[in-house]
């Protein structure tokens, strides 16, 4: 059960990050999806690349993330390794399973910080409209964070939400079979 929730990172956004400002009252914001990178709205990642050019940040191409091209045939990977698990059954395999997934998501989490921090540290100072001396534009990894008049919101849409409850429940399983070993 929990390895079908895994369709969900296929369907859903991965991950949302929302920035406010006054000059955009309503807000723009990106979708992180397993393959792509779209906005909330149609020109919301066209009008965020705009803003961050303002700053020096780099562009974010959706071709140029290799991380969109490995993640779909990966968790495709664990779908079928977790469903042959379920079907043949054992602890050992179940365990190893688990814990490559959450090597997985832990690698994914890692990469995800350092993709953020990369854009939000090596700026293009030389180009940019707007230099601050010391300043840095990093969202936050979850959370929010307010960066001069912006506010930006990173938090885990409904993709990513369904992989932690995989992962949760890959858990649970593991705790009932040893709760259920420890009361025989």
């Amino acid at each position: 059960m929990s390895t079908l929730l895994l369709i969900g990172t296929y369907i859903f956004p991965l991950w949302s990050i929302t920035v406010e400002a006054p000059q955009y009252p309503e807000g723009l914001g990106i979708y992180i999806r397993i393959n792509t990178v779209d906005g909330h709205a149609k020109n919301d990642l066209k009008n965020l690349n705009l803003v961050n050019h303002y700053i020096g940040m780099k562009e974010i191409v959706p071709e140029s993330i290799p991380e969109l091209k490995f993640m779909p045939p990966i968790v495709g990977f664990l779908m079928v390794s977790g469903l042959l698990v379920a079907w043949k059954g054992g602890k050992k395999s179940l365990y190893i399973w688990l814990t490559f997934f959450s090597l997985l998501a832990v690698a994914g989490l890692i990469d995800f910080y350092l993709w953020n921090y990369d854009f939000g540290h090596n700026l293009d100072t030389e180009h940019a409209a707007i230099k601050i001396e010391g300043m840095t534009y990093q969202p936050p990894l979850f959370g929010t964070k307010t960066m001069l008049n912006f506010v930006t919101t990173s938090l885990p849409s409904w993709g990513g939400i369904s992989a932690f409850v995989s992962i949760f429940l890959g858990y649970f399983v593991v705790f009932q079979t040893w709760r259920d070993k420890q009361s025989s």
